[in-house]
């Protein structure tokens, strides 16, 4: 079918209706792994994915479909409340569920139960929430060197104090109207707990479900306490939590100086929806098969083969990441660039290298700074690095890792899965071997296709894992040059401030001085 079919116009925007998600609107969704039925269980789980993976295609759309499995759903953005601090950002979750299982309960209900345990603690919850965390501070009138505070609290929680203290004592006193707030909301625990649980009961569904989207917007520092105080309030009732998040953007729990957080398998069920480009092969199935499923929607069959010459989906598969909204928003560019070349026979990788430059490095840039937190600067510091390790020094797009490494130093191991997370680099390689004599086992790692794809090759090597040579092992892999994780720990903790748009603009300017260099010696050959 010639892809300017009138058919492709529907598809293309089938495509981009499904990125548009919204709590009011049921999402188009494609069930491919059964992850719909496992997000319908009893069970409190963690949805992991990188952005783009579908993790808020899945909740809305279960959200949809939970009233008609006798399931009652409260979805919450953690967009909205991502600038709160601790523990303001959980009581205002904490709020917004129970006024929702409150909203949920029949008119009759509502009306004739004035003085239920829900009402109650919303109540708490709101006085809580207004209770200030910290002394106000303001100067006297006088010259003196000794500036004064007053403070006053006149929550009947807390009972009323007032009183001036030194600004030498400010942080203390902060510190101490905070730990004040603190305690009262962790003891408040068990009485929320038992309105919960009340309230679900007078609802008319089996059970309820937390949808809580985008978790790891919250402040990082903060993710083992909400997650901590989630877990205890729901566990052993009739709601079940859902939280979606990116998985090396979360921190799960800490340890000192008690423990606090969950643990995976345990205490949650993981459902995972990020698909790597380890197993290309299994990877361009998975995605080939949405869109096909898509383009059954509009009547297009097998749009996975009629689109594409034999390398294009193979190409499309690599620049997208193996993330499916990136995979689609390329599809619909390279269907136009196609068609604004003429070629109406079918997508070529030509057309997908095309559609895939508005797909850029910067694009992911950015939302890691969306997404700031205290590791933000650290992360550019060290990705600045690898570049000036991968495409200057050795001339190659794929590294290894070495695994004894990433035992030694796990927090710069987990700055390289912060990396993969964002979408800048991929692992190709769980767990390989490494020519030239180098010892133990290693993970392998490609640069992400918009910071080297055709026709911008910079004199590197693109190293073809894809391919499996006469050896039986991926192209190139064993053969990478190591990365090592001691570099990266000077990396983050150095003070480098140049941004990698600046280091990969200043490349193509001396790959464009090498180009021109060595056409001129061409030249001066005739």
């Amino acid at each position: 079918m010639p892809i300017d079919d009138i058919r492709t116009k529907e598809l293309k925007d089938i495509i981009r209706n499904s990125f548009r998600v919204r709590k009011n609107h049921d999402p188009i969704y494609v069930e491919l792994s059964n992850n719909l039925d496992r997000i319908s269980s009893p069970q409190h789980q963690l949805l992991f994915g990188r952005r783009g993976s579908g993790k808020s295609c899945l909740m809305v759309h279960y959200l949809n479909q939970a009233k008609a499995q006798h399931v009652f759903p409260v979805y919450i953005q953690a967009d909205t409340y991502k600038k709160l601090t601790y523990p303001d950002i959980l009581i205002r979750v904490l709020i917004d569920i129970n006024e929702a299982i409150l909203n949920g309960q029949s008119l009759i209900k509502r009306t004739f139960n004035r003085k239920s345990k829900l009402r109650k603690s919303i109540k708490e919850l709101r006085d809580l929430l207004s209770s200030p965390s910290h002394a106000e501070v303001s100067q006297g009138s006088n010259d003196s060197a000794s500036e004064t505070i007053e403070a006053e609290i006149g929550k009947k929680d807390f009972g009323s104090s007032k009183g001036n203290v030194s600004k030498a004592s400010s942080s203390s006193r902060t510190a101490q109207f905070k730990e004040q707030k603190l305690e009262l909301f962790e003891r408040q625990l068990q009485d929320h707990k038992m309105a919960i649980e009340e309230g679900i009961k007078d609802l008319s569904f089996d059970r309820a479900c937390i949808l809580l989207d985008d978790f790891y917007l919250f402040p990082r520092n903060a993710h083992p306490d909400i997650f901590d105080y989630l877990h205890r309030i729901f566990r052993d009732t009739d709601a079940y939590l859902k939280l979606a998040t990116i998985r090396h953007r979360s921190t799960l729990s800490r340890n000192h100086p008690q423990t606090v957080g969950v643990e995976l398998f345990q205490d949650v069920e993981e459902i995972n929806l990020d698909r790597m480009l380890d197993d290309v092969e299994a990877t361009q199935g998975y995605l080939s098969k949405m869109l096909t499923s898509m383009g059954n929607k509009v009547n297009i069959q097998n749009v996975s083969e009629s689109y594409f010459n034999p390398e294009a989906l193979e190409k499309l598969t690599l620049a997208s990441g193996g993330v499916p909204r990136d995979f689609l928003n390329i599809f619909v560019h390279a269907i136009e660039a196609a068609i604004n070349e003429a070629s109406t026979e079918w997508i070529t990788p030509k057309n997908i290298w095309k559609g895939a430059s508005r797909l850029t490095y910067q694009t992911k840039l950015k939302h890691l700074r969306e997404d700031v937190d205290e590791t933000t600067p650290g992360l550019e510091r060290v990705f600045v690095d690898l570049l000036g390790f991968a495409l200057n020094e050795k001339k190659k797009t794929v590294f290894l890792i070495s695994q004894e490494e990433a035992q030694q130093f796990p927090s710069e191991h987990e700055i390289i899965q912060q990396l993969m997370d964002v979408k800048l680099i991929h692992i190709v390689e769980q767990d390989t071997s490494a020519a030239s004599g180098r010892a133990g086992r290693y993970e392998a790692y490609t640069l992400d296709f918009s910071l080297f794809m055709e026709p911008r090759k910079r004199n590197i090597n693109i190293v073809e894992f894809w391919k499996v040579g006469a050896d039986y092992h991926k192209v190139g892999i064993r053969e990478a040059p190591t990365y090592s994780l001691k570099r990266v720990q000077e990396a983050f903790a150095g003070t480098n401030s140049q941004t990698p748009e600046k280091f990969m603009e200043q490349l193509d300017k001396e790959s464009d001085k090498t180009k021109s260099a060595t056409v001129a010696a061409q030249e001066s050959l005739f």
